[in-house]
């Protein structure tokens, strides 16, 4: 794939209208706007030209008074991304796994082209179910995986050889897709693990995906204990990405973040979308529609960095949850998710 390069930003009022929209904002009830208080100057009736009299704020009977409406999260204020961003103008509906595993995602369960007629039918689904947002496919192949050995280098991680990342590449560039490297750091570091696969960044179509679950300190082993990333990780993949867009003339990227409890993340409000990287916080649990809604709302709605994800499991929320959530489901949330990752 070509790279364009960047001349601006996107169209700001076309970039508003699409956040104000993906924003999904549901009617508040029991409250209402603050309203200013009308002057008594100046004030006259039309039939006489008269001054009006009118009843200060406090004599309105407090029973007739709403609460104000807390001030919207959503949409996000965030740094205008450069031209040929992705994000919000498309949707972008990707499949996950590694290909030397079948329980760790779907990419491992079937050969590559079974695995993207599958991935077309659930982009078929999600451009029929919302038409104003054109769908992008994607791979999301963990590059970078977790373990329960700590391995030669003791770091309880395996990074994936060029052969296999290349693999994941190369099916994204058959569907004109995206591929995103999926970062599973162990006891290694965000810094360490990105730096090795620079290489494959600096192409116009390969993002990146960080999981916080698996970022453990020495002494908790990966599978055992559930791992956290602080915003300071997650900028300094930001600012890694930006330079390499700069560099190489490239369209802004994409940057996933895996979370599914508040310790996931630390200071999410330090987190700093750049005009070159849009950041994805990616609800990435399992289990029962309410439960997931539940999720979502707490830790991706609630903690508000820029755009929204949402994991579907074809096997876990079966299992766990009675089934798996439809596009039009999905979409009822508010904000709508960008980023739809099945696994």
């Amino acid at each position: 794939m070509t790279a364009p390069v960047p001349s601006a930003v996107v169209n700001k009022a076309a970039y508003n209208s699409k956040m104000l929209a993906l924003a999904n904002r549901k009617p508040q009830k029991h409250c209402s706007p603050p309203k200013a208080v009308p002057s008594h100057k100046g004030a006259h009736s039309k039939a006489s030209g008269g001054p009006v009299t009118i009843k200060p704020a406090s004599y309105v009977r407090k029973k007739s008074v709403l609460p104000p409406c807390p001030a919207p999260l959503w949409p996000v204020h965030a740094a205008l991304p450069d031209s040929g961003a992705v994000l919000p103008f498309k949707r972008i509906v990707a499949y996950y796994g590694n290909f030397y595993s079948k329980r760790m995602g779907i990419l491992g369960e079937y050969p590559p082209t079974q695995v993207l007629a599958r991935l077309a039918s659930e982009a078929s689904a999600w451009a029929k179910a919302d038409p104003s947002t054109p769908v992008v496919q994607a791979v999301d192949y963990i590059a970078v995986s977790a373990q329960g050995v700590p391995g030669r280098d003791g770091m309880y991680r395996m990074r994936m050889p060029a052969s296999q990342i290349k693999k994941a590449i190369s099916m994204a560039n058959s569907i004109h897709g995206l591929a995103f490297l999926d970062v599973q750091p162990g006891w290694s570091t965000v810094e360490k693990e990105i730096q090795r696969l620079e290489p494959y960044l600096k192409l116009p179509n390969v993002e990146l995906a960080l999981d916080p679950e698996f970022d453990l300190p020495e002494g908790k082993k990966p599978g055992a204990w559930r791992g956290t990333m602080s915003a300071a990780d997650i900028n300094f993949a930001a600012r890694f990405l930006a330079k390499l867009v700069r560099e190489n003339h490239l369209p802004p990227k994409v940057l996933v973040v895996h979370r599914f409890t508040q310790l996931m993340v630390t200071d999410y409000q330090a987190i700093k979308p750049l005009p070159q990287v849009e950041i994805v916080m990616d609800m990435d649990g399992f289990g029962s529609k309410a439960l997931k809604d539940s999720t979502y709302r707490s830790f991706i709605a609630r903690q508000p960095v820029q755009f929204t994800g949402f994991k579907l499991f074809y096997k876990n929320d079966v299992k766990f949850g009675g089934g798996l959530m439809t596009p039009a489901q999905v979409l009822n949330l508010s904000p709508q998710p960008s980023f739809i990752l099945y696994q």
